[in-house]
């Protein structure tokens, strides 16, 4: 061997050829074939293991946290179908290597050294992420997963159903089931206790829900034990949750149960979670000192546990191999290995930004837009809603409408959220939606954010263009991973194979009156603008409301973008601008043909060149009542309403302010990381000394209840005031 080893291969040599191995007893039979096959994918991914610790060392190789001791979790790769959508934890390398096989062509040791050294050409994430993650062996890639894998495995369990229902082709078969992997740590985590939550309440009312849960339990999360017989107590009798349970030193008893499991979710379309008992040898990754915290006896008596030297045992007492047998196959495994690591070692890196970010939301060719529902299946559509036909709407009864006409167009599209159906939401902007398409597709959803948006990562990866619905813009906060960290980053680490096509509806903002609180009157977004890939739009009128949530879903459905459809909640029902019964902002409804606008586009009132004013959502309304108190004196201004704010496409801000060198910006949102800033900043990066320009925003504080809330935001007033500031003007008083 001249290539330098791993010191447990030479002591798994020895251990080999001295026979000192476990004595094997097991209850349950398996074939040879089987066996040996399994043990050959353990080994594999073993030795890939300690391969990616011998690269580290040389600089070639990163983040080398492993699979060692969990690799039982290729017998449950063998009893699933390669068809099964498969969420893994970071230590299923062995998972990984036996679904392969399943693959004739595939080249999984090849495919992860690529992987391991972060090589452009490693064929799931280019290079991005050391990931586990197969497009055509229906692995979607996950990262460093601490339980956000959860919801998004539940998700796709009901979306494989739920396309059955519908008739619709999805990414699965609708007899596949879809697998989850976690540790014993995870399990403790809320997203997991509310995504298995979320299964079992779907579940306990008959939904089918298709989902297999393995938490592999290896009794430690890095360096805190997890209670002995805890995970046990704690997922065993959970309400319409089939608990089995094996251990990873028995290859033929993980084989069997996994086997039975996951024949029961399959033909009961039921959940059920495999507690499987591992060993987790080597440390946490690379950098963990186990001896910190464990002593040597404990670490020396986990070795004694590795499910190899069990596998290897089981092997040899079938009579069917010899150990000399077995050592040429370890010395050609340890040989082929360090070869294909020299090559993966030695392939292209990505050296430049624009090859990093081409994956973040990657030119897709465009599908083509279905056709528009006929006049007379429209008319029939709408005839709920007959005697408002033809006349001027506010904003949440022309969002309704909107969703018709989507939901209709796109037959792949679903709403859901809490109170969606029969209720219509909160505002009642989803009112008869259920009626119209039934309760498959407008769904009610328990009360989690985790859950919901896991159900759109679900829907999204099954073929779906998920319509999700959160109820207010500070409850999406205890779930912004699942935007951040899975539907926003999936297209990056997969290479742009996967993506999650949604538009993410969200009521918030401040101005509600007789609320306070950051619950009901949220003016802060600014946890969606430094998330790349996503487009956020924000409409401030029935009008834009209806154009901009069709762009949202053409978006989707063309570009397979996420979207974040932020609604000003304050404008509603607004009708009135400046006096009570003066109608001007209820709007028209858009013909179902009308064009949409270009992506970042502003809308733009008035055509005076003296000042420009930019905002959105109710600083736009706000502006909008300024203009004209402001117009009334003779003072010509132009009016910029972004509706597109993140990204910001400040070539066309700039075209839209064409003759306007003076700008006020106004902001809804807190002085300290509002859109404003990132505004500022742009137009004075494009066009240095050219803009004059100011910016109104709220005051960095909470929004308190009542009258007092107007304490904190911009007004009217304001905008005129520090407006005439910019011309040079003195005060005046708003037209009431």
């Amino acid at each position: 061997m001249s290539e330098a080893v791993h010191p447990w291969v030479n002591e798994y040599r020895q251990r080999l050829s001295s026979g000192k191995l476990p004595v094997h007893s097991s209850r349950h039979s398996i074939e040879f074939a089987t066996l040996y096959q399994l043990w050959h994918s353990q080994l594999c991914s073993r030795l890939l293991d300690l391969q990616s610790r011998l690269l580290q060392t040389k600089g070639q190789s990163f983040y080398t946290i492993g699979s060692a001791g969990h690799e039982g979790n290729g017998a449950v790769a063998a009893a699933l179908r390669v068809t099964d959508p498969a969420f893994l934890h970071y230590r299923s390398g062995a998972f990984f290597i036996e679904r392969s096989k399943q693959l004739p062509g595939s080249t999984p040791l090849y495919d992860m050294l690529l992987s391991f050294c972060a090589s452009s050409e490693d064929p799931i994430s280019g290079g991005r992420h050391k990931v586990l993650g197969s497009l055509a062996l229906n692995i979607p890639p996950q990262t460093s997963t601490i339980a956000s894998q959860l919801p998004k495995a539940v998700g796709a369990a009901f979306a494989i159903d739920l396309s059955k229902r519908l008739g619709i082709v999805g990414q699965w078969p609708v007899d596949a089931i879809a697998l989850c992997s976690f540790g014993d740590a995870s399990a403790n985590h809320s997203t997991a206790q509310g995504a298995i939550n979320s299964a079992c309440w779907a579940a306990y009312q008959q939904v089918p829900l298709p989902v297999l849960f393995l938490c592999e339990d290896n009794g430690l999360g890095i360096s805190t034990p997890t209670p002995s017989g805890w995970i046990e107590q704690d997922l065993a009798d959970r309400p319409a949750l089939k608990y089995f349970a094996a251990d990873s030193r028995d290859l033929a008893q993980v084989y069997a149960v996994a086997k039975r499991a996951a024949d029961y979710v399959r033909s009961k379309r039921k959940p059920a979670v495999l507690h499987l008992s591992t060993v987790r040898l080597f440390g946490h990754a690379g950098a963990d000192a186990e001896a910190a915290y464990r002593s040597k006896a404990q670490i020396d008596a986990e070795l004694e546990l590795d499910p190899l030297l069990s596998s290897t045992a089981a092997l040899l007492a079938s009579g069917d191999i010899s150990t000399e047998q077995l050592l040429i196959q370890l010395d050609r495994l340890v040989a082929q290995i360090a070869r294909v690591a020299t090559i993966a070692s030695g392939r292209p890196k990505l050296i430049s930004a624009a090859q990093v970010m081409a994956s973040i939301a990657p030119a897709r060719q465009a599908l083509p837009v279905p056709p528009l529902p006929a006049a007379e299946a429209r008319q029939q559509l709408f005839a709920f809603d007959q005697h408002n036909s033809g006349k001027k709407q506010h904003l949440a009864k022309l969002l309704n409408w909107a969703l018709h006409d989507v939901l209709a167009q796109y037959t792949n599209t679903v709403v859901f959220g809490e109170d969606v159906g029969k209720k219509g939401g909160v505002y009642g902007v989803t009112q008869h939606l259920v009626h119209a398409f039934g309760s498959n597709r407008v769904i009610n959803t328990l009360l989690d954010e985790q859950s919901i948006l896991g159900l759109a990562i679900g829907l999204a990866q099954q073929g779906f263009i998920a319509i999700p619905e959160i109820q207010f813009l500070a409850y999406v906060h205890n779930a912004e991973d699942q935007i951040r960290g899975e539907a926003a980053t999936l297209p990056f680490f997969s290479n742009g194979q996967y993506h999650n096509a949604m538009v993410i509806r969200i009521a918030g903002l401040a101005y509600q009156r007789g609320f306070g609180g950051h619950f009901h009157n949220d003016n802060s977004f600014a946890v969606f603008r430094d998330i790349p890939g996503v487009i956020l739009l924000c409409p401030s009128n029935g009008h834009d409301a209806a154009l901009l949530l069709r762009q949202a879903v053409q978006l989707a459905h063309q570009q397979k973008r996420l979207v974040i459809f932020l609604e000003p909640i304050a404008l509603y029902m607004t009708r009135d601008l400046t006096a009570t019964g003066d109608g001007l902002w209820l709007c028209d409804y858009p013909a179902a043909d009308t064009p949409l606008p270009e992506l970042g586009e502003p809308a733009v009132f008035g055509d005076g060149e003296q000042l420009a004013i930019i905002s959105y959502g109710n600083g736009y309304y706000l502006s909008r009542q300024a203009e004209q108190a402001l117009n009334a004196s003779g003072i010509r201004l132009r009016v910029l309403d972004l509706r597109t704010l993140v990204p910001l496409h400040i070539d066309l801000i700039i075209k839209a302010l064409a003759g306007c060198t003076k700008v006020l910006i106004v902001d809804e949102c807190r002085r300290r990381g509002s859109l404003s800033e990132e505004l500022f900043t742009a137009l004075h990066e494009s066009k240095p000394g050219y803009f004059h320009l100011s910016r109104l925003c709220a005051q960095d504080s909470f929004i308190p209840l009542g009258a007092a809330a107007y304490t904190v935001l911009p007004s009217a007033q304001q905008i005129i005031d520090q407006a005439l500031q910019l011309l040079g003007a003195t005060t005046m008083e708003v037209v009431q």
